[in-house]
C-alpha cells in the first residue's frame, strides 16, 4: 500500500535498529507507554510486526528512510483498528493525515468501521480522528474510542 509520500510495508527482522530508535525514544512513546528497551522492541517486532497476521507495518519515505509504523488490524467483528507511530522529526509533516486517509480508503472493502483509540491527551491524534469524521463513542481503559462507520462517507 502506498500514498502520495509514503510506503506501507510488511515489517522484516532487519527492521529492529530503526523500530528500537523510534521505541526508545521519550517523546514518541509520551501517549503509549515507557520506552522500549532493545529486547522489548524485538519481543514487539516479531509478535505484531512479523507475525503470520501482523498488526503493525513499517512506514517509510520515498527515498526508503523507516519514519514509524502503522497500526491496521482487525478490532472487533465488524471494525479495524487504525493508528500511526512515527519519528518526532517526522511530525508536522502531515504524514499521520495522509495515513489516516489512505487506511480509511484501503479499509472499505474489508470492514464496517474503523477505530482510533487514544490518550485523551493526545491533542493531535483527536484532531486528526475528527477531521476525518471519526465520531468520540467512549473512554475505554483510559483511552479515548473514535469510530468512523466507513457506510456513511
Amino acid at each position: 500500500m502506498n500514498t502520495e509520500r509514503l510506503r506501507i510495508r510488511k515489517f522484516q527482522k532487519d527492521d529492529l535498529d530503526d523500530l528500537f530508535a523510534l521505541l526508545s525514544d521519550q517523546a514518541v512513546m509520551l501517549y503509549l507507554e515507557e520506552p522500549y528497551t532493545k529486547q522489548k522492541t524485538k519481543m514487539f517486532l516479531y509478535r505484531f510486526g512479523i507475525a503470520e497476521q501482523p498488526l503493525i507495518y513499517a512506514v517509510e519515505n520515498r527515498d526508503g528512510a523507516f519514519v514509524g509504523y502503522i497500526i491496521y488490524h482487525p478490532y472487533d467483528k465488524s471494525s479495524y483498528e487504525i493508528g500511526w507511530v512515527l519519528h518526532k522529526n517526522q511530525w508536522g509533516k502531515g504524514y499521520a493525515s495522509e495515513l489516516t486517509k489512505s487506511l480509511i480508503e484501503n479499509a472499505r472493502a474489508k470492514t464496517q468501521n474503523l477505530i482510533i483509540e487514544c490518550s485523551p491527551s493526545q491533542t493531535v491524534t483527536r484532531h486528526i480522528a475528527l477531521k476525518n469524521h471519526f465520531s468520540f463513542v467512549e473512554n475505554r481503559n483510559g483511552l479515548e474510542v473514535y469510530r468512523l462507520c466507513l457506510n456513511d462517507h
